[in-house]
This record gives C-alpha cells, sequence and structure tokens, in this order.
C-alpha cells in the first residue's frame, strides 16, 4: 500500500472563469452578515445559539448526552424529565462559559498556564468532578 500524497501546494492551475461568480456571491453574503452584526446592538445575541452547538458538540466528547434543543429548553426554565440530562446540561454551560471568559483574557494576556487552570475551574464548576484538583493540573 502506498502512503497518500497531496497535492502539490500551491496549485498552480485554477480554473477561475467557473469560481468568480462563487466567490462573489460569497463576499456579498458576508458583507450582508458584517452588515447586520454591525446593525445589532448586542451581537452575541446571534452569535449565542453557534457558541451554544460548539460546546454542546466539544462536551459529547466527554460523554455528555443532552441537545442543543435541550439546552435551549433548559435556559428558558424548562427542567429536564432527567437528572443525568441537568448535570449533561450544567457541562455544556460551563463549556461555553469557558470559551467566553478564555475569548475575553486572550484579548488582554497571552496563553499560559494559569490560564489554561482557570479555565479548567470554569469547566468543573458545580459539576460532577467538582471535587477532582478543579483548576489543578495532576500531580499522578
Amino acid at each position: 500500500m502506498k502512503p497518500f500524497e497531496p497535492q502539490q501546494l500551491p496549485i498552480e492551475e485554477i480554473r477561475w472563469d467557473s469560481l468568480i461568480p462563487l466567490i462573489g456571491r460569497a463576499n456579498r453574503s458576508l458583507a450582508y452578515f458584517d452588515g447586520v452584526l454591525y446593525g445589532v446592538a448586542n451581537p452575541d445575541v446571534l452569535l449565542s445559539p453557534l457558541t451554544t452547538q460548539e460546546a454542546v458538540l466539544s462536551s459529547k466528547i466527554e460523554g455528555t448526552q443532552a441537545t442543543l434543543s435541550e439546552v435551549m429548553r433548559f435556559e428558558a426554565g424548562d427542567m429536564p424529565r432527567e437528572e443525568s440530562r441537568v448535570h449533561d446540561i450544567e457541562e455544556i454551560m460551563n463549556y461555553r462559559r469557558a470559551m467566553r471568559l478564555a475569548e475575553q483574557e486572550l484579548k488582554t494576556r497571552p496563553f499560559s498556564l494559569n490560564l489554561l487552570k482557570d479555565l479548567h475551574a470554569v469547566l468543573l464548576e458545580g459539576v460532577r468532578g467538582k471535587f477532582k484538583a478543579r483548576g489543578q493540573f495532576r500531580r499522578t
């Protein structure tokens, strides 16, 4: 079996004639979206579902089972039937809070081990594993 050999970069033969209309449409759509965000007093309102979806998908790696709609219903005051879902949703909400904290902190300071520990503390705040060296590196 031969290993995969990727195409040489940069691509030398691009057929621009078929791509130009698509590039124009993509550029127009991005400009429209930028305009919409510019006119919104709080653009986080539009971006919040995307951030929550990212938190849901990333938290699945850790075994959470809650869905985006369950998280949104929970935030609207609708409690899930299963207690385990409440724990999953709390972990997802912590993940989202940690992402937002990281975004804010990285505007004023570089990524560091202390920031990593701060984010870890947010992830485990009030959820399963909260007593397992929250915000600390493992010693064993």
